[in-house]
């Protein structure tokens, strides 16, 4: 008489094989691939998370901005000036009047970022979800409800260094999200190579 093989929580006996060997139950998951799950599912959250911290502290200071600045241009340090600017268009003031063009496209970007973020195992790549997806919202929130109609709104800017396009908050978070993202590419070759 032969002993019955000890079957493991999530794994069951496959007598195909015929040397007694164990294999993951089905819909179980291997033990390396915890990690990744629990992150994926709080990746999400924790971009969201993220996202909502940028869109308040991007609405907050343009509305400062738009409150204080009307007038004058404030000196901060350096070439550093609190200058208030809207922008039409894109990026670095280019594209002036295609703001919808612009708001349409920043909406399938935040879609697609809310849902990578809860596929991607790497919490650097989380974080520059939620910078992005944060900045995108905060920029078109701009263009939705600062303007005459349904995304013909100007984006408010205000942070100027005189040698550098005038931005503000959302575009620090994306740009630092841009620069994240890239990073987690760089290291994630490295590991695979």
């Amino acid at each position: 008489m032969t002993p019955e093989p000890v079957v493991e929580p999530g794994t069951e006996s496959n007598p195909s094989r015929g040397d007694g060997a164990l294999t993951p139950a089905p819909g179980a998951t291997e033990p390396h691939d915890q990690p990744r799950r629990w992150l994926g599912s709080t990746g999400l959250a924790i971009s969201l998370g993220i996202a909502a911290v940028v869109v308040l502290l991007d609405q907050l200071t343009k509305h400062w901005a738009l409150s204080a600045l009307t007038d004058h241009t404030e000196h901060v340090i350096w070439t550093l000036q609190l200058n208030l600017s809207f922008n039409s268009g894109m990026a670095f003031s280019r594209g002036q009047g295609i703001g919808p063009i612009i708001g349409a496209a920043a909406i399938v970007v935040v879609a697609g970022l809310a849902l990578s973020a809860r596929r991607v195992g790497s919490p650097l790549a989380v974080i520059a979800a939620g910078l992005i997806t944060g900045g995108a919202i905060g920029n078109l929130a701009d263009r939705l409800f600062r303007g005459r109609g349904w995304l013909h709104g100007s984006v408010i800017d205000f942070i100027d260094l005189q040698w550098f396009p005038i931005f503000n908050v959302a575009d620090a978070a994306i740009t630092s999200g841009g620069v994240l993202f890239f990073l987690w590419s760089l290291l994630g070759q490295r590991q695979h190579t």
